[in-house]
């Protein structure tokens, strides 16, 4: 792989300008702040710069990984081999109902388009820290609400490079789950079918979020967010709160005492911290009520490709 990465260097400085970086840290692109260099890292602000992203990896066989802001992502401390790209496709408009959003918008920013357009619908998108494509891999949702349900269809481009649309129904959207995971392909963007609004309602419905948020999460310090699945009829905050896990720490990271999903990091956390923590409390869940809890968190140290737009 090294003597691949040398030998193709000199083209992708070719191809990618101001664009490509060298064994770039991952640290500053996942809101853990943990993470090793990635060999080569393309930042993607468009879909020409996506699809060359994606024809350089097929071209020198290059494991690929497809990332946005990094909220949901635990890197290893060794970094990640071959090509990372950031999508940063940050276009939105809105056309009637619909409102058509770049994956790399944050998704907190679609859902202060759709108010500034008076649609109503994304408003539990403002406190959800990750992009519209991280949002559609994930179909990530808060307080009963998902975006799976408001879309319409999605873009993808291939690795090949050909683009395609897939609509709702093929993107089999689940818990906190979707097939757009397991594509090869990186999404560009999506049309979200919202609803009209008054905008002052939508505005009070989203400050209710924003404030849910700063009461139930430890946004002071770094973190992923739920770090697993809820189990079915059940919380998994509760459950490692039960087993006695709130608080317990390694190293510098910690199960919140505020959140016992969440895992934060002190200062100077590593992988390897975060991942036994992730082990013990499993197995004390597992131990204790019979359940094994499933990862929400996207663990990079454990893929060979990845996509998290």
């Amino acid at each position: 792989m090294r003597a691949t990465l040398e030998a193709c260097r000199t083209e992708a400085a070719a191809a990618f300008g101001d664009a490509v970086r060298f064994d770039e840290p991952m640290s500053p692109h996942t809101s853990y702040r943990i993470g090793g260099p990635a060999d080569l890292f393309v930042r993607a602000s468009s879909v020409a710069l996506l699809q060359a992203a994606l024809a350089f990896a097929a071209r020198y066989e290059l494991p690929l990984f497809v990332i946005g802001l990094g909220s949901n992502l635990l890197v290893p401390d060794e970094g990640l081999r071959g090509l990372v790209v950031r999508v940063e496709i940050a276009t939105v408009r809105a056309d009637g109902t619909a409102l058509i959003v770049g994956a790399g918008l944050p998704l907190a920013a679609a859902a202060r388009a759709a108010h500034e357009h008076a649609l109503a619908g994304l408003e539990f998108g403002v406190g959800i820290p990750g992009t519209v494509g991280g949002a559609l891999v994930m179909n990530a949702g808060c307080r009963g609400s998902e975006t799976g349900p408001l879309v319409e269809r999605v873009e993808v481009v291939e690795r090949n490079g050909t683009r395609r649309t897939i609509d709702r129904e093929a993107c089999a959207f689940g818990y906190r789950s979707s097939n757009l995971r397991d594509l090869a392909a990186a999404i560009t963007e999506a049309t979200l079918r919202l609803r009209p609004g008054e905008p002052a309602a939508i505005e009070q419905r989203m400050e209710a979020h924003r404030s849910w948020r700063a009461g139930a999460q430890p946004l002071g310090r770094p973190n992923a967010g739920s770090v697993f699945k809820n189990p079915p009829g059940d919380a998994a905050g509760r459950l490692i709160e039960a087993a006695g896990c709130k608080g317990l720490s390694v190293g510098a990271a910690e199960v919140s005492t505020m959140h016992a999903n969440v895992i934060v990091n002190h200062g100077g956390a590593t992988y390897a911290d975060v991942r036994a923590l992730i082990d013990t409390v499993r197995a004390r869940v597992e131990a204790q009520f019979g359940v094994r809890l499933e990862l929400e968190l996207i663990d990079f140290g454990t893929l060979e490709e990845g996509t998290r737009p």
